[in-house]
């Protein structure tokens, strides 16, 4: 029964379906998401801006030196140490003192590396005998990529999951911490209760110690009975405020400002310090709340509710959470990866074009956009991550050579999921096998050695979910008047 189970579901799923869900989702959302978000470039050149568009993914080719640009397939990628990658068009509209002036309906930017088998990938809807006929082994999953001729696979990364409140029992005392996440920017906001009770919060770009109460008041609670007004009216916890209350150096708004701005920008004019001040806590405090100012009282009560947990937390009124429960971890899939890479790419694209328009009109040249766009700018730094492994944010290892010794030993790559933690470390209790992981990753399939349950596999039958937008989540919640 069990086996007839396990075949008629891999009749219909493949071993690397979630990567490739996950790459086709990057393609069709992720690549139009980044570039709407950035929607103008603004130039350096007076009443000269460019609008961005449409984005359009081709099917993989080649610019043969005699020949131009011609269809390659993935064994000739590999046979001639080639690329196997898609060309990528933008619409890109150049307007002139606030005028549209379309010239072409869309530009080449550069290419991506096309996932083999899928939807950009020749092989997606070939038979048997078609995959045999152009070189491929018709029980190979596809998943991976082909670089310089090379086959590389991006693994899987897990870590904490962003945008929720976790709260753990450490040294000092209780900390409250969110990885705040907005479009790929990670904030680490942490409130943390010492064992005698006070309040302090770090967040990027800030000293740690800083005083709640502090910046409760130049968020907009100028008084000491409005910052007691917003805490819960639960014993426990109005001791903690009224303790914090007492420790705080400022007894207004305007005190809280002066000193918060000089612990941020220590020796600075005033002036400089001010809008510093602003600029952190806008843009670094809780940015998934939002990064308008006008959503500094909504981050305050969010700041109140994170220390309200970690007195619940000392009190053992809540017990504390565990950051190995992988409820509270999240899976990046290739597209994922892809969709970092693409951000941190396309920005060097932006600032090549800011500055082709800069010289060519200081030269006097006619401004177009096909001339300005340079393809090596972003395609260059794509492939140089893939081919080596160096990802955003300083993580390496995330593109590895396939391994290819075994059947198995593909199929096992093509599932591996890797921990950031660092592998000299003991770090035992990440290393545990946990209760959660019952489904989800294997218990046997891991490394010896000090990579010991830091490299992880999915248990065979484990799909990884490809997630919902937030708007999505929030419009329902909203819908059902759910507080």
């Amino acid at each position: 029964m069990a086996e007839s189970l396990v075949e008629s579901y891999f009749r219909v799923n493949t071993l690397v379906n979630q990567q490739l869900v996950s790459y086709n989702r990057f393609v069709d959302v992720g690549i139009q998401a980044v570039i709407d978000r950035i929607g103008k470039i603004q130039t350096n050149v007076e009443g000269f801006e460019l609008k961005l568009g449409k984005v359009r993914i081709e099917q993989p080719r080649y610019y043969e030196v005699k020949g131009g640009y011609r269809q390659i397939y993935p064994q000739e990628a590999r046979l001639r140490n080639l690329t196997y990658a898609a060309p990528v068009f933008l619409e890109i509209i150049p307007v002139f003192n606030g005028v549209e002036r379309p010239v072409y309906s869309d530009v080449f930017i550069g290419e991506i590396p096309a996932m083999l088998k899928s939807k950009l990938c020749y092989l997606s809807g070939m038979r048997r005998d078609e995959l045999m006929d152009n070189g491929e082994d018709p029980e190979d999953p596809g998943g991976y990529f082909i670089i310089n001729g090379s086959e590389r696979v991006l693994t899987s990364i897990e870590d904490l999951v962003p945008n929720k409140l976790i709260v753990t029992k450490e040294k000092g005392g209780i900390v409250s911490k969110i990885f705040s996440t907005y479009f790929g920017f990670r904030a680490r906001c942490v409130v943390e209760r010492s064992n005698d009770g006070i309040y302090t919060l770090e967040f990027p770009s800030s000293p740690s110690g800083v005083p709640l109460a502090q910046v409760l008041r130049v968020m907009g609670l100028e008084k000491d009975s409005e910052i007691a007004a917003a805490f819960s009216s639960e014993k426990r916890v109005r001791n903690d405020v009224i303790l914090n209350l007492e420790a705080e150096q400022s007894a207004n708004k305007e005190e809280a400002i002066d000193l918060l701005s000089r612990k941020l920008s220590p020796g600075q004019p005033q002036e400089f310090r001010l809008n510093r001040m602003d600029n952190l806590i806008d843009n670094y405090l809780l940015p998934h709340i939002g990064v308008a100012p006008t959503l500094r009282m909504e981050k305050a009560r969010y700041l109140i509710k994170m220390a309200e947990r970690a007195t619940s937390v000392a009190y053992h009124e809540v017990a504390p959470d565990d950051k190995d429960h992988y409820a509270n971890k999240r899976v990046k899939l290739a597209g994922d990866l892809m969709e970092d890479l693409f951000r941190y790419a396309f920005q060097f694209l932006i600032k090549d074009l800011v500055y082709q328009a800069s010289r060519a009109d200081a030269r006097g040249r006619r401004l177009q956009v096909h001339t300005l766009v340079r393809q090596d700018a972003m395609g260059d730094r794509v492939k140089y991550a893939m081919a080596t492994g160096n990802w955003v944010a300083g993580q390496t290892g995330v593109s590895q050579l396939l391994d290819r010794v075994s059947y198995l030993s593909t199929l096992s790559h093509l599932r591996r999921i890797i921990s950031p933690l660092s592998k000299k470390h003991p770090h035992f209790k990440a290393r545990d096998l946990h209760g959660t992981h019952i489904g989800k990753l294997c218990p046997n399939e891991t490394p010896e050695g000090p990579s010991c349950s830091l490299v992880k596999n999915l248990a065979i039958m484990a799909e990884v979910s490809i997630g919902v937008e937030e708007e999505d989540v929030e419009r329902l919640l909203k819908t059902y008047e759910v507080k």
